[in-house]
């Protein structure tokens, strides 16, 4: 993950929304007005515009959807793949772990600047109209790729709610996110479709597990000194309990931290749920909980019991119903 991964997620993401939240908002449609030649008389004004919307505190007019996107970070990537705006992707940047495969033929014909992050100059090479980020760091102001200097660029940005968001994260804002994109880039009707299916989904889980007992989960996603885990504040807590989990770091006011392992003892978690990505393998996470002896006798520990998630299905995007069915699997396989 950018900036040593645990790091930038730990830096802004933001209550559990009930499920009804996730209905489709009604939205003028718009299709994507097309290329011409410069010489040209102006095109009439697409349906649906001109629109103006507040991000993470940068309000934004767009006159037209834009054309040229570049997108950063997996979850920005795979939400416009899932709109099927693949042709509105000059290029893209920064994976976490492989493309879901029903994205992989789309994602194949687009341009990669960058394995991470792409320089200022790389960035404007490609010529974008917009930038779509999914971390923070996507916008890093010591780097030259800051929202406010590429807005004097002539360039829109966005940035992932799950960094701007007062509270917790939860499918309220998974609808924020959904719905605010596709209207963008006028298809309001594709991001309504998108939000019934991740509904449809998370409704059929939740209907499966909610009887059953509800194991203490612990998030390990990285460290050796302390554990870095999922906090209270992020979409990751929202999953856990929508397949039937209780995190036992929920009342940690962030969406990532550090605790200690003695922390991590006294909450006797059942479950360890471990997030898959970067350097550090998952069966190498596993070795350095089943070979500490002051962790010996907890539970989820000397059972083994352990789930793994892609780091990718833990952030707000389209993977969020993903990960509740696979987790539940984990948590409930008597229930799938």
């Amino acid at each position: 993950m950018p900036l040593s991964r645990a790091r930038a997620r730990r830096a802004a993401l933001r209550t559990l929304a009930p499920l009804a939240l996730l209905i489709p908002l009604t939205a003028c449609a718009g299709a994507p007005a097309g290329d011409g030649p410069a010489s040209a008389a102006p095109a009439a004004p697409a349906d649906g515009f001109p629109y103006t919307v507040t991000n993470c505190g940068v309000s934004t007019t767009f006159t037209a959807p834009p054309r040229r996107t570049v997108t950063m970070n997996q979850h920005a990537t795979e939400l416009l793949l899932a709109l099927g705006l693949e042709d509105r992707i000059a290029a893209t940047a920064y994976l976490d772990d492989a493309v879901l495969p029903r994205y992989q033929g789309a994602y194949g014909k687009i341009k990669v600047l960058a394995k991470e992050y792409p320089s200022k100059e790389l960035l404007l090479g490609a010529e974008p109209d917009f930038v779509y980020g999914g971390y923070r760091s996507a916008f890093d102001k010591a780097q030259g790729r800051d929202r406010e200097g590429l807005q004097k660029s002539g360039i829109n940005t966005r940035l992932n709610v799950e960094y701007c968001t007062d509270g917790p994260v939860g499918l309220a804002q998974l609808k924020t996110e959904i719905t605010e994109v596709a209207r963008t880039f006028g298809v309001p009707e594709r991001g309504a479709r998108l939000i019934e299916d991740e509904q449809r989904r998370i409704d059929a889980v939740t209907a499966r597990v909610k009887d059953k007992p509800r194991p203490a989960v612990f998030v390990y996603d990285s460290g050796e000194g302390a554990a870095s885990t999922s906090g209270g504040q992020g979409i990751g807590n929202e999953i856990v309990s929508l397949a039937g989990g209780t995190n036992v770091f929920a009342d940690l006011k962030d969406t990532f931290g550090d605790v200690s392992w003695e922390q991590v003892i006294a909450r006797k978690p059942e479950v360890v749920l471990i997030y898959d990505y970067g350097g550090t393998s998952v069966e190498a996470k596993k070795q350095r909980l089943l070979n500490d002896p002051a962790l010996a006798q907890v539970p989820a520990i000397r059972d083994k019991k352990f789930v793994v998630l892609p780091l990718s299905s833990a952030v707000l995007g389209v993977r969020v119903a993903d990960a509740v069915e696979s987790l539940a699997g984990g948590l409930h396989p008597d229930a799938a």
